[in-house]
């Protein structure tokens, strides 16, 4: 078969080669390709031979899809695959497969690392100091004793409630599925509208799908706590945007960190959160770590090697 692997996945030149190296034992052709390219012309170019891709966040079309004529896998290197045309992929029998687990360290840390920052505003205070600012009035704000709402108890959701309840936090949580571990470790399940009143933070770890778009707009919104702040490391579309944007603006909530959006950064200039001071924009990276690359690697390749067997 024809493996192809059409971007670098962060997998150094020489790994590449052991892998070629290994397919070709095998009596398979393996192609990697060292930069990545969202073109849909360069996409098909690379991919139009190939019965086995390897890809991780960038977007394939319908149209994409359909001048690959023997594509049999996509082995994905992301978790959400809101990026792939499934209807498509399920009509054609084109079996497609995510790399779920790699990043619940990396999104669950940085998730945390972004409240922190919201709270005692390291970023902002960072820039004030290295232009011969003080702190002036600021004060911030402690961990231990806020309640914590996540929005979505999968994997990922589960590791920021652990985290949060070490520092001290109390944790809420709402969920299409309810998970025996959360309430062990001393979550509270409870209704969507109960946890966005009553959480000093709320932290969303959805898929995004048809019921978790727009989940957070102006009506859940306005019944958070002034005093609140909103995290989204799950999907941009989650959140209402303009939504969130205005909350910001007029005080609704005190303050976000985000680090996805409607589309892939670069955003344009005129995103309505890049303005914001009261906002924390990141391009994201919270599943780009080291560690999680490494792990993302072994689970891509050994999907495939499982599909090839």
């Amino acid at each position: 078969m024809n493996i192809v692997c059409v971007e670098p996945l962060g997998i150094a030149t020489d790994r590449f080669e052991q892998l070629r190296t290994c397919y070709a034992q095998k009596g398979h052709n393996f192609t990697y390709y060292l930069d990545r390219d969202e073109d849909a012309n360069e996409l098909v170019q690379r991919m139009c031979d190939a019965d086995v891709v390897a890809i991780s966040n960038i977007r394939l079309t319908a149209e994409i899809l359909n001048k690959c004529s023997r594509l049999k896998y996509l082995s994905v290197a992301f978790t959400g695959l809101d990026h792939i045309d499934l209807d498509y992929c399920k009509s054609h029998g084109i079996e497609v497969q995510n790399a779920a687990g790699y990043s619940t360290t990396a999104v669950s840390e940085l998730t945390v690392g972004l409240i922190i920052d919201l709270m005692r505003r390291i970023t902002v205070l960072d820039n004030q100091t290295r232009i011969g600012g003080t702190r002036g009035a600021f004060l911030g704000r402690e961990l231990r004793g806020k309640t914590v709402g996540i929005v979505g108890t999968g994997a990922i959701g589960t590791a920021v409630a652990k985290l949060l309840l070490a520092f001290g936090c109390k944790v809420l949580a709402y969920s299409r599925t309810k998970r025996q571990e959360v309430e062990l470790i001393g979550g509270q399940y409870t209704d969507m509208q109960s946890l966005l009143q009553q959480s000093d933070i709320v932290s969303l770890h959805v898929p995004l799908n048809s019921s978790t778009y727009h989940l957070i707009g102006k009506e859940q919104l306005d019944i958070m706590k002034p005093s609140a702040l909103l995290i989204n490391t799950a999907r941009g579309n989650v959140c209402d945007i303009d939504a969130v944007a205005e909350a910001l603006t007029s005080d609704k909530i005190s303050g976000a960190a985000f680090d996805v959006y409607e589309q892939e950064p670069p955003l344009p200039s005129n995103h309505p959160l890049l303005h914001l001071p009261n906002c924390i924009c990141t391009p994201h990276i919270a599943f780009a770590t080291k560690e999680s690359f490494a792990e993302r690697a072994e689970i891509v390749f050994n999907h495939i090697n499982t599909f090839l067997k």
